[in-house]
C-alpha cells in the first residue's frame, strides 16, 4: 500500500471510526461466507466448512485485527489501543488522574509564566524582516567601555565609508509630544529617525508607507499600529490626513504594522517623524551636529553574504581611521554591535542573574511536583501488581506492559500541560499589574508564545518520563506466583520503599532552597516597605503637564504653573500645593558634579549630585523636615541663584559643617545655599542616600529646561483621590490644549516604585508556597503509605501491648528522619545560591539567619504535622480486626 493511501486510511479511522468498523464487519463476514459456501459446494457440510475456515484464517476478530493493521500500520494501531486503554485506566481511577493533572499542572503552569518573561525579554527577535542581518551598533571609549550613543558627525563617517553594510540608519530614542484633535490632548512618546530607517529594518507597513529618501526635513509622520486604533479608531484612510503633533502639522504617511513598537526591546514608541523634525519637537537640547553630544542610536543591515566576523572587523580598521582624523573626539573610541533587539550591554548582567535564579526556581517546583507524582505513581503501581501479573502470565511482553504505563504517563503529563498552559495565561495577565515607574513609557507586556508552547510541550514529555519510568519498571517486574497471590510487592524488595523515601527526601530539600529564597524576598520586600524615604506618602496628589511642548517660554511657563498653584491651592481641602520638574523615585533625574567655591573638594564629594528644581512650599507639601535655613524664596531669574540641600550633600562637601551661607558651583553656575533638608530616596527603594541639591525653579527654568514636564504636587487633609477631576478642571480652565499625565496619588507612586521587591516577593512566594505543600503531600503519602502497609504488624504491636503513643513515636521519627535527612543538601544548596540574590535584596545580607534559622524549622514543624496525621491514624487500628481480617 502506497504512502498516500496508508494516510488516507489512517485519516478515515480517525475521523469516520464507526463507518470503517461497519464495513469491516460486512467485509469480515461475507468473506467468511464465501469460503464456506466453496468447501460446501466441495461436498462438506455447513459445520465443517465453518469449523474449517476458523481453523485456516483464526476467529472473526482475529482477522479484523489483523486487517486494521495493515490499514492504519502495527505501531499506528497500536499505539490508538495504548491511548484507548490509558483512557479506560483513567476514567477507573478518577482522583489519581485529577491529582496527578493538577500538581504537574502547577510545575508545568510556574515554568511556562517564567519562560514566557525570558522569551519576551531574551530570546524574541524585533518585528523586522531578517533579524539576523540587523545589528544595533554602539561606540565604545577609553579602549573598549562600553557603551555611548553617536554622534551625528560619527553616524554619517560609518555610513559612507562602511561597505559591510547595505544600509545604515540612525534613530532618537524616545521624546514626548503633545496630540490633539480626536478627543482630549494624549501626551505621546516617538522617535525621529533617518529617512531610510523603515526601509533598512524591511518592515512592511500596515497602511501607506515609510518615509522617502527626500523627507528628512519634511513635517510627516508614521503613526504606531496601537495609536492608530486608539486614537483614530483604525481609520482605513489615515494617509494624508493632517494631524496636530505639540501645535505644529504633520501628515500622516503610514502606520507600523502591529507589534512593532521600535527596535528597543522595552521602549514603547507610537510615532515617527524624519529626524530633523528634532529641532522643532525638542529645541534647545543641544547643539545636534556636534562631535561632542552623542544622542542617536544606530542599526546597520548586513550585506548579503557578508559575515558578523567580517563586519567586526571593518568596524575595527574604520574606527582606527577615525581616531586618527579626528584625535579630539574619537581616539580610543570603537566599535560594538549586537543583533538588534537585544537586551542592551549595560543591562543584560543584573537582568540575565535575575531570569536564571528565577527559571532555576521554577524548574525547582516543577521537580517537586515530578517527585510527587512519581510517588503516587508508585503508590499505583503496587495496587496494579495482580493486574500486570494476569497479563504476564497470559503471554504479554514486559516491554509492551512498559510502553502502556508510559503512555499513561505521558496522556497525564500532556493534560497538566494543558492546564499549565491556561493558568500561565492567567499568571502573565496579572503580570501587567506591576507598573515600574518610568519616566519614559515601557512596553513590558509577556505573552504565550509558541516558544513557550514548545517548551512546555518539552517539559510535558521530560515530565511523562520522569513520573512514569519508575512505576512502569515496578508493575511490569512483579514475581507471577506471589502476585497472583496477592503478596504486597514492596514486601518482596526493599528497594521500592527506599525510592520512595528518595523521592521525599529530594521534595523536603528542594522545598527548603525554595523556601529559603521566599524568605529572603518577603523580608526584602518587608525593609523596602519599611524604609524611610524622607517624605510623606499619604494626602498627597501628583498631576504632570509639559507647557514647553506647546511652544511656552519659560517666562510664560512659569506664570502658568505659579498661576495654577494658586488656584488649586483655593480648592476645597487642600493645604498646600507646588510643583517640581520630578518626582523622586521615578527612576531617575538628571545630576551633575559640584566643587564648593574657594576651597578644594573633598574625596567623598567626587559623587555626583541629584538635581531638583522646586518652588516654594515644596517641602512642606512633601513632608520633608527642613533642618537648618529657610525656604526657596519666590524670586526670578535675574536674582542671585540659591539653592537648598540635603544633609548627605552637606556629609560629602562640608563634612557636616555648617553649609548655609556657602556657594557651590556647577559649570558656569553658581549657587548659594540658603537651607539643609532631611535625606530622600532620589532614584530607587534600595539606593543608598544621594546627595540631592534643591534650586529653584522660576531661577533655572530658562538655562536648564525639564523634557520631561513639570509636576504639580497637591496636599489634602483627605482623599487626595477623589479630588483628581477638580485639579484637571483647574488645569483645562488655563489651557484646555494642554496634555495631563502620570496623574495618580503619591501611593500609587510608591506602591510603583516597590514594583521589583513586590515582583520578586511575589513570584518566590508562591512558588514557595506551592512546594512546602507539594513536598508536605509527599511526605504525608509515603507516611500514610507506609502505615497502610504496615497494618497487621501495627494491630501485632498493639495486641501484644505496645502503647499507642510508642506507635505513633516509631511513624512520626521515620518522617522525622526523612526530613533531617533532607535538611543538609537542601541548606547547602540554598546557602550557595543565596549568594546570586545579593543585588535584589533591601537591608538583607544574602545569608540572612533569621531568614536560614527559621526556615528549617518552619518545614520542620509541617514534616511533623505531615508524619504525625497518620501515626494519629495508626495509633487507633483496633489489633482485634486487623488480626481476625488477616
Amino acid at each position: 500500500m502506497s504512502i498516500a493511501r496508508r494516510l488516507q486510511a489512517l485519516l478515515t479511522g480517525l475521523f469516520r471510526r464507526d463507518t470503517v468498523e461497519a464495513e469491516l464487519d460486512a467485509e469480515v463476514r461475507e468473506f467468511y461466507e464465501t469460503m464456506v459456501e466453496r468447501s460446501i459446494a466441495s461436498g462438506m457440510t455447513a459445520r465443517e466448512a465453518r469449523r474449517l475456515a476458523q481453523l485456516r484464517f483464526g476467529h472473526a476478530a482475529q482477522v479484523k485485527e489483523a486487517v486494521r493493521d495493515v490499514r492504519t500500520g502495527a505501531s499506528v494501531a497500536s499505539l490508538l489501543r495504548d491511548v484507548d486503554y490509558a483512557f479506560r485506566t483513567m476514567r477507573r481511577t478518577p482522583i489519581f488522574a485529577l491529582v496527578v493533572i493538577l500538581t504537574l499542572a502547577v510545575g508545568i503552569g510556574a515554568n511556562a509564566t517564567v519562560f514566557s518573561i525570558v522569551s519576551r525579554f531574551v530570546l524574541r527577535a524585533p518585528p523586522v524582516g531578517d533579524p539576523a542581518t540587523l545589528l544595533a551598533i554602539h561606540t565604545t571609549h577609553n579602549s573598549g567601555e562600553c557603551c555611548n550613543n553617536f554622534t551625528w558627525p560619527l553616524f554619517t563617517d560609518l555610513r559612507d565609508q562602511s561597505k559591510a553594510f547595505s544600509g545604515l540608519a540612525a534613530y532618537h530614542d524616545l521624546f514626548p509630544a503633545s496630540m490633539g484633535g480626536n478627543g482630549e490632548p494624549e501626551r505621546v512618546w516617538g522617535q525621529a529617525v533617518t529617512a531610510n530607517f523603515f526601509d533598512v529594518a524591511q518592515l512592511p507597513m500596515t497602511a501607506g508607507r515609510g518615509f522617502a529618501r527626500d523627507e528628512d526635513n519634511k513635517q510627516v509622520i508614521v503613526l504606531g499600529h496601537g495609536l492608530w486604533q486608539r486614537r483614530f479608531a483604525a481609520d482605513p484612510n489615515i494617509t494624508g490626513r493632517i494631524i496636530r503633533l505639540s501645535g505644529r502639522p504633520f501628515t500622516v504617511v503610514g502606520v507600523a504594522p502591529a507589534g512593532f513598537r521600535g527596535l528597543d526591546f522595552v521602549l514603547d514608541c507610537q510615532f515617527w517623524v524624519p529626524i530633523r523634525n528634532i529641532d522643532q519637537l525638542l529645541p534647545g537640547t543641544g547643539n545636534y551636529d556636534s562631535r561632542n553630544y552623542h544622542w542617536i542610536n544606530v542599526v546597520g543591515r548586513l550585506h548579503p553574504g557578508v559575515t558578523q566576523a567580517e563586519a567586526a572587523a571593518e568596524l575595527e580598521v574604520l574606527a582606527r581611521g577615525l581616531a586618527v582624523a579626528h584625535p579630539e573626539s574619537e581616539k580610543g573610541g570603537g566599535f560594538r554591535f549586537e543583533t538588534a533587539g537585544s537586551l542592551s550591554p549595560t543591562d543584560r548582567g543584573p537582568i540575565m542573574i535575575f531570569l536564571a535564579a528565577l527559571s532555576a526556581v521554577a524548574l525547582l517546583v516543577l521537580s517537586i511536583a515530578c517527585a510527587n507524582v512519581a510517588n503516587l505513581s508508585l503508590a499505583q503501581a503496587a495496587g496494579r501488581q495482580r493486574e500486570m501479573a494476569v497479563r504476564l502470565a497470559l503471554g504479554a511482553t514486559r516491554g509492551r506492559l512498559l510502553r502502556q504505563i508510559l503512555t499513561e504517563s505521558l496522556l497525564l503529563a500532556m493534560g497538566g500541560g494543558v492546564l499549565g498552559i491556561a493558568l500561565s495565561l492567567w499568571a502573565t495577565g496579572s503580570l501587567a499589574a506591576f507598573r515600574f515607574p518610568a519616566p519614559v513609557p515601557l512596553d513590558l507586556t509577556v505573552r504565550v508564545d509558541w516558544r513557550v508552547l514548545l517548551y512546555s510541550f518539552t517539559l510535558c514529555v521530560c515530565a511523562g518520563l520522569f513520573c512514569g519510568l519508575a512505576a512502569a519498571w515496578t508493575a511490569t517486574r512483579p514475581a507471577i506466583a506471589g502476585a497472583l497471590k496477592g503478596e504486597p510487592i514492596f514486601a518482596r524488595a526493599r528497594r521500592f520503599p527506599s525510592l520512595r523515601n528518595l523521592l521525599v527526601v529530594s521534595q523536603i530539600a528542594m522545598s527548603l532552597v525554595l523556601l529559603c529564597a521566599t524568605g529572603l524576598f518577603l523580608r526584602s520586600l518587608g525593609n523596602a516597605s519599611r524604609i524611610d524615604i524622607g517624605f510623606r506618602s499619604s494626602g498627597l496628589l501628583m498631576m504632570s503637564v509639559d507647557p514647553r511642548l506647546h511652544g511656552y517660554s519659560a517666562p510664560r511657563t512659569i506664570q502658568f504653573l505659579d498661576e495654577l498653584r494658586q488656584r488649586v491651592a483655593r480648592l476645597p481641602g487642600v493645604i498646600s500645593a507646588a510643583y517640581t520638574d520630578a518626582v523622586p523615585l521615578s527612576g531617575g533625574h538628571r545630576s551633575d558634579n559640584f566643587q564648593v567655591e574657594g576651597r578644594a573638594n573633598y574625596p567623598e564629594a567626587n559623587e555626583s549630585v541629584d538635581l531638583y528644581m522646586v518652588s516654594p512650599d515644596y517641602f512642606d507639601t512633601m513632608g520633608t523636615p527642613r533642618v537648618a535655613g529657610a525656604d526657596l524664596p519666590d524670586v526670578t531669574g535675574a536674582a542671585q541663584r540659591v539653592a537648598i540641600v540635603n544633609q548627605a550633600f552637606v556629609r560629602s562637601f562640608f563634612r557636616n559643617e555648617d553649609p548655609l551661607g556657602q556657594r557651590v558651583v556647577d559649570g558656569d553656575r553658581t549657587y548659594r545655599i540658603v537651607g539643609v533638608v532631611g535625606n530622600i530616596k532620589s532614584r530607587t527603594i534600595g539606593e543608598d542616600t544621594r546627595p540631592v541639591l534643591y534650586r529653584s525653579l522660576a531661577q533655572d527654568l530658562a538655562a536648564d529646561p525639564s523634557f520631561s514636564g513639570y509636576s504639580l504636587l497637591v496636599r489634602f487633609d483627605r482623599d487626595p483621590a477623589a479630588s483628581m477631576n477638580a485639579v484637571r478642571r483647574e488645569i483645562r480652565a488655563l489651557d484646555p490644549t494642554l496634555a495631563i499625565f502620570d496623574a495618580q496619588t503619591m501611593t500609587e507612586h510608591l506602591r510603583d516604585a516597590l514594583v521589583l521587591p513586590r515582583l520578586a516577593g511575589t513570584l518566590f512566594g508562591v512558588f514557595g508556597v506551592i512546594g512546602l505543600l507539594l513536598a508536605a503531600v509527599g511526605l504525608y503519602g509515603v507516611m500514610s503509605y507506609w502505615v497502610s502497609r504496615r497494618t497487621r504488624e501495627i494491630g501485632i504491636r498493639l495486641a501484644i501491648g505496645a502503647r499507642a503513643g510508642e506507635v505513633q513515636g516509631l511513624i512520626v521519627r521515620q518522617g522525622l528522619v526523612l526530613a533531617l535527612i533532607a535538611l543538609v543538601p537542601g541548606l547547602a544548596v540554598a546557602w550557595a545560591l543565596a549568594k546570586l540574590f545579593t543585588s535584589f535584596l533591601y537591608g538583607l545580607p544574602p545569608h540572612d539567619v533569621a531568614t536560614f534559622t527559621t526556615v528549617p524549622l518552619f518545614l520542620g514543624a509541617i514534616a511533623f504535622l505531615a508524619s504525625w496525621i497518620p501515626a494519629r491514624r495508626a495509633a487507633r487500628v483496633d489489633p482485634a480486626i486487623t488480626l481476625r481480617h488477616d
